[in-house]
Formats: structure tokens, C-alpha cells, sequence
């Protein structure tokens, strides 16, 4: 198929039980990039939220009794499914997220190796022995632990992974015995729909997965319900702490924003870092929780760095995302191009400087690269979520550090040197969730735990952390007589 032309528009309907619905409420998903229709799909209506638990219900009671060995397969079989579903899955997500396709691909690995990694923890949920014969009373007692499944669970997911963020909710929570309900981004949901088909077509019990499409109203009602036993939420930070208040006695898990720096230290491989820190500031358009926003560079190297690096950022292909050659497509929508404009022109007029790129066509942004942007314009104080990053010198390394933690955000970090004093001050002093030694920030291995602290989120998810969240400890405190 040409480079620019879609497919007949696909059309899929919510996902509830072992049915696929409809409702009255249908929305159109559209390229963010020219603006077709893509595909169609539904609104879950409130009067549907009571049929939508009880089918998660009833999956969560088919899943807890389901053995190890068979999760391990069902997870299996969904991992070998997404597989063999390899370039649907990648076009689909292009198509309706805007993404470039040589990274659509990469991102169906990744859930591939999610649902990969789930598939063994299925077979090893962690449980332990522990003695109770501390004194005299309790001689001939032990106690045995283990980890139960909670309930259902609900999902929410954003836009900018719409596999693999959804892959790290679901898998996990098949894993360890839970059913989910996966409430996607309205403007992404095709792939979540996709990825439903798959885990039924896997023989995942009736309800074990509903992925629903629905509003803010719907998402409340869902909330709300008592018989739901944890949100998962992947989001903005505004709706992630609304959500976490409106939650009341359920267990939440936050995946926030953040500003991720990086610190460039003496003694660097420049060439490396220019690369790494390319990527890490461009990868779909800045539009990652982890994407670089903010470089810090040792006085001394600043020039060469800042050399190197504009011209590594000028040979960023921009364009069609379906062309394979394609580096850094559009933003995902009109709100988002308009904010970033608005954005780069407060901090321009707050003294910033525009070292490259600045430009806009439609919802595509040139790379751009911002020198001397004050701590306190929204470029450097808040989530940019676009393909932007700033740049300043820095003479101490504790001044760096200081830097980085000036930030309501605290979520990944990135250190490029190759001084282990000035590494494990960073790990000591650094106000995230994750360091990164000699990469980027936007680094992420699918089962190390990841999340953040400040305003960047609340849990850990990476499959392991994620089920310690998603199941309960439990005592068997045994007399032996």
C-alpha cells in the first residue's frame, strides 16, 4: 500500500463479556496526520456499567480459580497471537496515533515481550515460610504466605502507547489472577480493540478483558463502583490525582508526567550522548511521559555539545508516518499543536533563544531545540509532551542536580558520565522514581519496575511490581501440634 493511503476504515465495536457491542453513541478515530478517517467504534452508555462489572465479575471468579500452568499459557498464546498479528497491530497504531511505523513495530515487541515476561511470573507469584515460634507460646507454629488476586480491575490508558500501556495493565492482571475492564484513550482505541480480539481469540475466559470505550461520565460511574477493587491509570497528572481522590478505599496506581532531564557530565562520550539524547527528545514527537525535555551540560563541553547536537537533530526525517524513513510525525491533536505553539512563543518572549526548529505545519512541529529558557516558563517547569528540549550549561555537578530537582515532576532522569562518585550522588540525591546512568531518560525495559514520585505518579508498574499492587498478602498461621 502507497505511503499515505488508508485502508478502508476499520470498524470495531466495545468489547464486553465474550460479545462485541454497540451502542448509540459512535465516534469517528482520525489521522492525526491528514486527518481521514481511520475507523469507527462506540461509547459505552451509563445505563451499560452495571452489565460491564458483572461481567468482569464473573471473569474474576473464572481467572483466580484458573491454575498457574493455564494463565501461563493463555498468556503464552497472547504473545504468540500478537506475533503473528505483527503488522496490523503496527499500522493500525500509526494510523490512529500518528506514530512513525518504524516505531509502531518496535512497540508491538515490546507488548509482545510484556505478555512474554507475565507469562512466566504467572508461574512463580512469590510466597514465603516464616517462622512464629518466636517465644514460648508460639513453639510448633509456622506461617505461610501468599499473594491473592484482588477483583476487578480497571485500566485507563493514553493515547501515546496505545499497545503497550494497555499490554502492561492487562498482562499483569491476568497474570495474577484478575480480570480488567480497559477504558483506552478515545483517541486510540482501535489498537486497544485489536488487542481484546487477540486475548479472546487466546481463550481467555468470558470478562477476564472488556476494553470499553466511554466518556468521563462513564469513567466516573466505573470509578465509583465498590465492586471495582483498583484503578491503574496512565494519564495526565491533573486526572490522575483527580481520580486518586475520587477513589476512596480501592487501590490506585499512578503512571504521571514529568520534564525528564538529563545531565551531560565531563569525561562523556559526546557522540554517544548527542545520539541517545536525539532519540530521547524526538521519539514520537516528544510525546512521552519520559521523553527528554531538559539537558544540562558541563560548561566545557557545551559548545561541542551543543555542535554535534543540532546537526544529529537537523537529519530528523519529519512527515508521513507511514513512510518508512519517517522520524518524527505530527503531535495527536489540534489542542496539542496549539498549546506547544503557544508554549515556545512564551518562552522566546521570556528570553529564550531558538536554536532550531521553531517552525509548524498543521499539527507537525520541526524538532526544536531551546537555549537559555527560564526555570519558570511552562518549557522547562511543566510536561511539554512535544518535540522540544532545552538546553543550559552547568559548572558544579551538584548545581546540575539541583537543577533536575527543581521540578514538580520526579519521574526518570538521565546521567551520562563516567565518574561513579558523581553516578551514586545522582542516585542518592536525584528526586525520581528511576535513574539512568549513560542513556537517556526516555530508557525503559518492559519488567523493571517504573514509576515516580512528586506529581509524577503514586506505585510501580513493570509486570513483577504491578502484580505485588494488583494482589493482597495473605497469613496461614498453622499450629502443628
Amino acid at each position: 500500500m502507497a505511503i499515505g493511503t488508508l485502508p478502508k476504515p476499520m470498524k470495531c465495536r466495545m468489547l464486553v463479556g465474550n460479545e462485541w457491542k454497540s451502542s448509540d453513541e459512535k465516534i469517528e478515530i482520525r489521522s492525526p496526520y491528514n486527518h481521514e478517517i481511520v475507523g469507527t467504534t462506540y461509547m459505552a452508555a451509563p445505563d451499560a456499567i452495571d452489565g460491564i462489572i458483572r461481567s468482569s465479575l464473573a471473569g474474576f471468579e473464572a481467572m483466580r480459580k484458573m491454575p498457574s500452568y493455564k494463565r501461563y499459557e493463555l498468556l503464552q498464546g497472547i504473545a504468540q497471537r500478537i506475533r503473528d498479528r505483527e503488522e496490523e497491530l503496527a499500522r493500525t497504531m500509526t494510523l490512529e496515533s500518528g506514530k512513525p511505523i518504524k516505531d509502531s513495530r518496535g512497540e508491538v515487541d515490546r507488548a509482545i515481550m510484556t505478555f512474554t515476561i507475565a507469562s512466566e511470573e504467572a508461574k512463580r507469584l512469590p510466597g514465603e515460610t516464616i517462622p512464629l515460634d518466636l517465644n514460648q507460646v508460639s513453639e510448633g507454629r509456622f506461617g505461610i504466605i501468599r499473594r491473592f488476586p484482588i477483583g476487578p480491575i480497571l485500566g485507563i490508558t493514553p493515547f501515546n502507547f496505545p499497545l503497550n500501556l494497555v499490554a502492561h495493565k492487562v498482562a499483569p492482571a491476568l497474570a495474577s489472577g484478575n480480570s480488567i475492564i480497559i477504558k483506552p484513550s478515545a483517541r486510540t482505541p482501535l489498537t486497544a480493540l485489536l488487542l481484546g480480539e487477540i486475548v479472546l481469540d487466546a481463550g481467555a475466559p468470558a470478562g477476564a478483558l472488556n476494553v470499553v470505550p466511554c466518556s468521563n461520565e462513564v469513567t466516573a460511574l466505573l470509578v465509583a463502583d465498590d465492586r471495582i477493587k483498583m484503578i491503574t491509570f496512565t494519564g495526565s497528572t491533573e486526572v490522575g490525582w483527580g481520580l486518586k481522590a475520587k477513589a476512596g478505599k480501592k487501590r490506585v496506581t499512578l503512571e504521571l508526567g514529568g520534564n525528564a532531564a538529563a545531565i551531560v557530565d565531563e569525561g562523556t562520550d559526546l557522540d554517544y550522548a548527542v545520539k541517545r539524547l536525539t532519540v530521547g527528545a524526538f521519539y514520537y514527537a516528544g510525546q512521552s511521559c519520559i521523553s527528554v525535555q531538559r539537558i544540562y551540560i558541563h560548561r566545557p563541553l557545551y559548545k561541542e555539545f551543543l555542535d554535534k547536537y543540532l546537526r544529529q537533530v537537523k537529519t530528523l526525517k519529519i512527515g508521513d508516518p507511514l513512510d518508512e524513513t519517517v522520524d518524527l510525525g505530527p503531535v495527536i491533536d489540534q489542542i496539542a499543536a496549539d498549546r506547544v505553539e503557544e508554549w515556545i512563543n512564551e518562552a522566546v518572549n521570556r528570553g529564550a533563544r531558538i536554536l532550531t526548529g521553531g517552525k509548524r505545519d498543521g499539527w507537525v512541529f520541526d524538532p526544536t531545540v531551546l537555549e537559555n529558557a527560564p526555570r519558570d516558563v511552562k518549557v522547562s517547569c511543566a510536561e511539554a509532551f512535544a518535540p522540544l528540549v532545552t538546553v543550559s550549561a552547568f559548572d558544579d555537578f551538584h548545581e546540575a542536580i539541583d537543577a533536575v530537582n527543581d521540578s514538580d515532576y520526579g519521574l526518570q532522569a538521565g546521567v551520562f558520565s563516567n565518574n561513579l562518585k558523581h553516578i551514586m550522588t545522582a542516585y542518592e540525591e536525584m528526586e525520581v522514581g528511576q535513574v539512568i546512568v549513560n542513556d537517556a531518560p526516555t530508557y525503559r525495559i518492559d519488567h523493571m519496575p517504573y514509576g515516580g514520585v512528586k506529581d509524577s505518579g503514586f506505585g510501580r508498574e513493570g509486570i513483577r511490581y504491578s502484580i505485588e499492587e494488583m494482589t493482597e498478602i495473605k497469613l496461614l498461621a498453622v499450629n502443628a501440634m
